[in-house]
């Protein structure tokens, strides 16, 4: 079972920069410090170049145990990822193959961080990226197309197996 808490938005909230939609695993609504299975918590934002702003908190009763195994009988990532629609990134301590499968082809693109750290911080890293030439994971989900004038070697690209 889970349960939401989601604020409304007014008018002065409005942003004329469409906002990308950002979740982070987390215990405790002050930190990544989740892995995604075992996550009690999402907190949600929306944030643009110039601001981020909390949208919501999905709390889950029913996490994994955090044992490395897919439990197909008793399936508790599928309410987690339905629950995370709309969001274009998710970030948590790690995530399993199977969870990653089902993100991923739920549109939701995964960030896996080694440590934990303040919210505060992964938002003003994606704020950070949207302000200056993002990456090509983040510019095909902003839908921004071509290539940037010049290729940092923060970079990666992805192939993939034909």
């Amino acid at each position: 079972m889970s349960r939401r808490l989601r604020l409304i938005e007014t008018e002065a909230q409005a942003s004329a920069e469409k906002p990308l939609r950002v979740a982070i695993a987390t215990n405790d609504l002050e930190s990544l410090n989740a892995h995604f299975g075992s996550a009690k918590k999402f907190a949600i934002y929306d944030v643009t170049s110039g601001d981020a702003s909390f949208v919501e908190a999905i709390a889950f009763d029913d996490v994994t145990a955090q044992l490395g195994k897919h439990d197909d009988i008793d399936d508790k990532i599928t309410p987690k990822v339905e629950a995370l629609g709309g969001c274009a990134l998710l970030f948590a301590l790690a995530i399993g193959g199977p969870s990653a499968a089902k993100v991923v082809k739920a549109g939701i693109h995964p960030i896996k961080r080694k440590d934990p750290e303040p919210i505060s911080a992964v938002l003003e890293q994606v704020q950070t990226m949207l302000q200056g030439t993002p990456p090509p994971f983040l510019r095909k989900i902003l839908g921004r197309t071509g290539t940037p004038s010049f290729m940092d070697d923060d970079y990666e690209t992805e192939e993939c197996a034909q």
